[in-house]
């Protein structure tokens, strides 16, 4: 397979920087560019080169683990199970808690080639400062490895604690990568898709307390009087079914020009999941396939669904940084994390480049101001010459006349009072990382993530949602949006 012009660039400068004496090396390149192509020839080259004699890989998944160590055996010819005769090891950074003395062993009799697949997972400068996985890289691996890679698509920690194995600007306190390689080049270069993001609004929101009702005009007015949780809207039947019905005309219209697209959609927990997995039976009459931590094989879930040509899936933890799906084109966003290194990570899943003939890649989310935030960041990523600042705005009924009765009807109840154990417990059960992570006591972003959350609150309320939703187009690429 030819390597596209950033990836060579990469391995030429890596190895440059090996030659020279520096054993870290650390790449930024956007989701969907393409990292682990280039760190499997890498290792391909430092191997028959004879520069090292053992590659490990640790990536922050089970599945992306799989891939990577069938990626190094495709570009390598050897084997990465770590049984007699590998040449090395592909694992999850959870593995790390569990490695005995025989394997670090390995440091000191060996020349040993360590990839860190999306490391800002593992945080510190030094022991006092780092989580679990960074105290055990900083023990074990940093003053032993050979050489290192460090790849990354999302540079930073929302705990902004520091990257283990990293560089910072004092003057700007931001990383120092050796390498980059934006979205902006990879849209330039046909690496990855320009993406659509397309954010959902309704115009007639109520909310019923005890004393009082309220009315917005708009999910961001909502959310701005603290009153209600965002779990609440992405939680919403009509919300749902509004979104869903969206991204599956998206899809539909995709599908025949590209017959094996699929879609994804990212829910907060489990509940969550079959919930709208549910609602895409009836009111689409659609199958879905359900991939959470509760699963007893969720790699291989993903494994088979990746091969066929099944239309959705939604993921609960299971389909985020590194996993690679790319008949995805279209996706939904109704996870209640709201970080922008989730939202890239999940944006990058349907950006990677095919050779299909359509090449779209459609992201609905509600428009809650943080992911607002986020996705204009992303418009100012795309390059200027590809024309894709476009904005429509689409009225549209929520549902057909038929269902306008059913739809004044559309209430729940949004009552809440637990103490925050729970609501930390809770957390945890529903976080959109891998399942292993789930399990972590340690995860970097829990604080952040807990003050946000809507257990972490008492509401007594009842909300409903009467008007016409809206969708505003916010990084366009393409000339007409379509329905």
């Amino acid at each position: 397979m030819k390597l596209r012009q950033w990836q060579a660039e990469c391995i030429d400068l890596a190895l440059a920087r090996y030659r020279s004496g520096n054993s870290h090396f650390l790449a930024l390149a956007t989701p969907g560019a393409g990292k682990t192509l280039m760190a499997s020839e890498l290792a391909d080259q430092l191997l028959k080169n004879n520069l090292v004699d053992l590659v490990v890989c640790f990536s922050p998944s089970t599945i992306v683990a799989m891939d990577f160590s069938e990626s190094l055996h495709l570009r390598t010819q050897e084997r990465f199970d770590g049984l007699i005769g590998a040449k090395g090891r592909s694992l999850t950074y959870q593995n790390l808690q569990h490695l005995d003395t025989s394997f670090w062993h390995l440091f000191e009799r060996y020349r040993v080639f360590v990839i860190f697949d999306e490391v800002h997972h593992c945080a510190g400068s030094n022991i006092d400062n780092a989580n679990a996985w960074g105290e055990k890289i900083i023990l074990n691996i940093q003053e032993k490895a050979l050489f290192t890679l460090a790849l990354t698509g999302t540079p930073w920690r929302s705990d902004l604690a520091p990257i283990v194995l990293s560089n910072y600007m004092h003057s700007s306190n931001k990383i120092s990568c050796d390498y980059i390689y934006g979205l902006s080049e990879a849209i330039s270069a046909d690496v990855c898709r320009i993406p659509q993001i397309i954010a959902i609004d309704n115009n007639n929101i109520s909310v019923v307390g005890k004393e009082e009702t309220k009315t917005f005009d708009s999910f961001s007015s909502l959310l701005s009087q603290s009153i209600t949780p965002y779990q609440d809207i992405i939680e919403n039947e009509v919300v749902i079914k509004y979104v869903i019905s969206s991204a599956h005309k998206k899809l539909s219209r995709i599908r025949l020009i590209n017959p094996d697209a699929a879609g994804l959609v990212v829910a907060s927990s489990v509940k969550h999941a079959n919930q709208i997995s549910q609602l895409m039976k009836v009111s689409l009459n659609e199958a879905s396939i359900v991939v959470t931590y509760k699963e007893k094989c969720p790699a291989n879930i993903i494994q088979t669904f990746k091969a066929a040509k099944s239309k959705w899936i939604i993921s609960v933890g299971m389909i985020s940084e590194g996993t690679n799906i790319p008949r995805l084109q279209v996706c939904c966003h109704l996870s209640n994390i709201k970080t922008e290194m989730h939202f890239r990570q999940i944006l990058g899943r349907i950006l990677r480049m095919t050779g299909s003939k359509n090449q779209e890649a459609v992201f609905y989310m509600p428009a809650e101001p943080k992911l607002l935030e986020y996705a204009y960041r992303v418009k100012q990523d795309v390059p200027f010459e590809v024309d894709v600042v476009k904005f429509e705005k689409i009225e549209c009924e929520v549902q057909g006349q038929a269902l306008d009765k059913k739809l004044n009807s559309v209430t729940f109840d949004t009552t809440r009072s637990v103490t925050p154990k729970i609501g930390i417990n809770y957390i945890f059960d529903q976080l959109e990382c891998m399942d292993d992570v789930i399990k972590q006591s340690n995860y970097s972003n829990k604080n952040e993530i807990f003050e946000e959350h809507f257990l972490t609150h008492s509401y007594e309320q009842t909300i409903n949602i009467y008007g016409r939703f809206k969708q505003e187009s916010i990084a366009l690429g393409l000339s007409e949006l379509g329905e």
